[in-house]
């Protein structure tokens, strides 16, 4: 999937003061910028840390500066890849918008959907479990460039569930859809979440896809690699 690193990050940072400024009446975006002022104040002992002043009567100019200060927040936030639950809100709420209002759609590497498809009809159940939340997800696959496909996909995992690098993130997903750890595979380009669903007896294959980060030698020795969902032959669910 490449929408969401090209795309989906860029668009936040080139569309956040403009989505503020159209948005800042509604109760949604008023709960969204009080969740990051909440924020900013806890992170007030950080390094570069953006403060979010309260909005006063002093009329439209010091609106702008108080939404200027968000937009500055939100980029900073970004630049440091953190994934607070403040700005994770704002974001799923402007690429809601996006997504619907027909501004983005979310592009697939041409081998994914067709591999998804397969799997279905062999019997398998194939989930999703990402660190964008499921509301995120669900807007992806709903407004893609082959449509809507969430009909493909039996549920939606996000980090409320436990974080991708931790092991015990995979056991509880597999309590969840009633199966054990070594019937399934995890596909992943990030070693760090492969190390942790091995761990939970999971099987795991790291893709390598243009742009991803490079792996060590031992990291190519350890992992099933591929570099296509082409390439995987899964046996057929009994």
């Amino acid at each position: 999937m490449k929408v969401k690193k090209d795309i989906l990050f860029p668009y936040i940072k080139e569309n956040v003061k403009e989505y503020l400024q159209t948005h800042w009446e509604e109760e949604e975006c008023q709960e969204d910028v009080g969740l990051l002022r909440r924020q900013a104040e806890e992170d007030s002992h950080l390094e570069g840390a953006v403060p979010i002043p309260a909005v006063s009567d002093n009329g439209a100019a010091d609106l702008q500066q108080v939404i200027q200060a968000v937009v500055d927040n939100v980029c900073w936030q970004m630049s440091l890849d953190r994934k607070t639950t403040a700005l994770k809100q704002l974001q799923g709420h402007m690429w809601r918008a996006a997504f619907t209002a027909g501004r983005m759609k979310a592009e697939f590497f041409e081998d994914v959907v067709p591999a998804v498809r397969k799997w279905r009809e062999a019997g398998m159940k194939v989930y999703i479990y990402s660190s964008g939340s499921v509301e995120a997800q669900k807007l992806l696959f709903g407004h893609s460039t082959e449509g809507d496909i969430l009909e493909l996909f039996d549920g939606h995992f996000d980090t409320k569930i436990g974080h991708k690098v931790e092991s015990e993130s995979y056991r509880k997903i597999a309590d969840s859809i009633g199966c054990s750890t070594n019937n399934i595979l995890f596909l992943t380009d990030v070693t760090l979440e492969a190390s942790a669903a091995e761990e939970a007896d999971v099987h795991v294959a790291v893709v390598v896809r243009p742009g991803n980060a490079g792996l060590t030698d031992d990291e190519k020795t350890h992992y099933s690699l591929i570099t296509s969902f082409g390439e995987l032959d899964l046996p057929a669910s009994p």
